[in-house]
């Protein structure tokens, strides 16, 4: 991994006091040097010490700006390693139907996919309602890790139907699952129903990113149905929020009258 070297004094030269807080001043000098291209992505920051004695900044000073920095998705932490700028967050277009495995490596970079746990769980009263099934029927439970060029960026966790799949959990899983479901049990995706918001990266979830507890994370919740309406899989996937940016790309319909015009 790559580390600050002379091409980045700049965090380090004097200049003149910036009105505002004092975090401020070293957040925007950072981020400088991010969109200048001086800290290139992947680069490790220089040591939280480091800051400190070279910019005569108070300890406190430093760790809120590099908070500021990781809250924006400029950089992140590295457990007992450091604090290392971002790299480039990959686009999801939630509109278009594309495993994991697909869409990452379209945009040249390297996917790559880790089972953490596969087992047999009896369906909770909220999943049985997604599956229309009765509670306690057995659901596939399936943890992975999941990560582009080397870094870790998600956790997932899937549930699928032994009913549509059975003998799921006998196949390897560490790469394309839709391509398993197509495949070996002949099940495609006619429909996909999305949800999307913010949450705090907590317990197992942070510890198996290597991230502090109340991270900053994205919660992806897919519901994927086939063309019956039968529901293939559940999928929820706890993103690193500076991993990923949602891009959508709608024509724009005019209603007239009773007609629509694209």
């Amino acid at each position: 991994m790559a580390t600050a070297s002379k091409t980045d004094d700049f965090l380090f030269a004097p200049s003149e006091e910036a009105p505002g807080p004092q975090y401020l001043a070293l957040r925007n000098r950072i981020a400088e040097g991010i969109a200048r291209g001086r800290l290139a992505p992947g680069v490790r920051l220089p040591s939280e010490r480091q800051l400190q004695l070279n910019t005569g900044a108070a300890r406190g000073t430093i760790r809120e700006a590099l908070a500021q920095l990781e809250a924006e998705g400029l950089v992140y932490r590295r457990d007992r390693s450091g604090w290392y700028v971002s790299p480039p967050a990959v686009t999801y277009d939630p509109t278009r139907w594309a495993g994991f495995m697909s869409y990452v490596a379209e945009q040249g970079r390297a996917p790559a996919t880790e089972t953490l746990a596969k087992e047999t769980a009896p369906a909770t009263p909220s999943l049985a309602d997604i599956f229309r099934v009765s509670p306690g029927t057995p659901l596939y439970d399936i943890t992975r890790r999941r990560s582009i060029d080397g870094r870790t960026v998600l956790i997932e966790r899937i549930m699928v139907d032994p009913a549509l799949a059975p003998g799921l959990l006998a196949h390897p899983l560490d790469g394309s699952l839709t391509r398993i479901l197509a495949e070996q049990y002949d099940l495609t995706v006619a429909r996909n129903r999305i949800d999307m918001k913010p949450c705090a990266l907590t317990g197992a979830t942070a510890d198996a990113l290597g991230v502090k507890p109340g991270t900053p994370g994205l919660l992806v919740v897919r519901s994927s149905f086939d063309a019956a309406g039968r529901v293939v899989e559940y999928d929820q996937e706890y993103w690193r929020h500076d991993a990923i940016r949602v891009h959508v790309d709608l024509a724009v319909r005019e209603r007239v009258g009773a007609s629509v015009v694209e």
